[in-house]
């Protein structure tokens, strides 16, 4: 069953077109990362999702239209962002009260034993806390409700690699059952490229890639090799390549690995590679020095 489904989803303003008519399918118990440029509609196809922008188009989240059952479906959602704020006179055990008080679905009792497992005193006022602990603040705020999606919007920008490490580690070993969706947006996509189940690539406003994990480990993959095999590997037909230290990396959609092993070292392509190698601009098969 679909959690998210969208036909033919378009967004303008004015003279730009953020949303041009993609369509979008995400699976009920996936992790879905949104990968994409400044730019490039994600913002506005999670604003959509979460029912605060008008569209057209067809759209449904968890079977309801979001912009006219908005209040329905924020029973069901949940929503980090990169500029959530608390108010910073509020203290740690104020922000569980309100959010006891205003969603039916928050189990205290729940967010208080993540927040026993971290370095925040509940007496402790917002802006007493450093930029990390207030993300763990959202995050045990969110991880309380029961939420059937939870949409995650850069929400771990400006935090050290350990508090990013935590928060994804908190969030597919204490959060995800297999039957919850999560949406993730973010730059840093080598740190989520291990709980993902599937993926997908915007740009400027159209879906770019959609595919799960599995089929992107089996169907893409990097060789590098020296310049002496370098035109043996060419007659493949990378997508993409770069030069590393004398030798070149190059990026293959579709080859079967056993003919590019005796050329070189073969590996899985990292999401970030793929990025640059399908939206980067310059990169092109048999464009030495290409960008990376």
């Amino acid at each position: 069953m679909a959690c998210i489904e969208a036909r033919g989803l378009r967004k303008k303003y004015r003279q730009t077109v953020a949303l041009d008519g993609v369509d979008i399918t995400v699976g009920e118990g996936r992790i879905l990362g949104l990968i994409g440029p400044n730019g490039a509609g994600k913002s506005t196809a999670l604003n959509a999702i979460l029912g605060l922008t008008a569209y057209e188009g067809q759209l449904t989240v968890l079977g309801r239209n979001p912009w006219t059952e908005r209040d329905r479906l924020m029973r069901d959602v949940c929503f980090i962002a990169d500029v959530a704020v608390l108010p910073r006179w509020m203290r740690v055990s104020q922000a569980l009260d309100y959010v006891a008080g205003v969603h039916p679905r928050f189990d205290r009792a729940k967010a208080e034993a993540f927040l026993a497992r971290t370095d925040i005193r509940m007496t402790s006022k917002v802006r007493e806390l450093s930029k990390g602990m207030v993300t763990q603040l959202h995050l045990a705020l969110v991880m309380a409700i029961d939420a059937r999606l939870l949409v995650l919007d850069e929400p771990t920008l400006g935090l050290d690699v350990l508090y990013r490490k935590n928060f994804y580690d908190t969030l597919l070993n204490d959060y995800f059952d297999h039957t919850r969706t999560i949406i993730v947006t973010t730059h840093q996509v080598e740190e989520v490229q291990y709980i993902l189940t599937d993926l997908m690539f915007i740009n400027r406003g159209r879906i770019v890639l959609d595919c799960s994990m599995e089929t992107f480990e089996g169907r893409y993959v990097e060789l590098l090799t020296n310049p002496e095999r370098l035109a043996e590997a060419r007659a493949f037909g990378p997508i993409h390549e770069r030069q590393m230290f004398g030798r070149t990396l190059l990026l293959f959609d579709g080859v079967a690995r056993e003919h590019l092993a005796p050329l070189g070292e073969v590996r899985t392509p990292s999401i970030a590679d793929l990025f640059v190698a399908l939206i980067g601009g310059a990169g092109a098969a048999g464009t030495p020095g290409a960008v990376s």
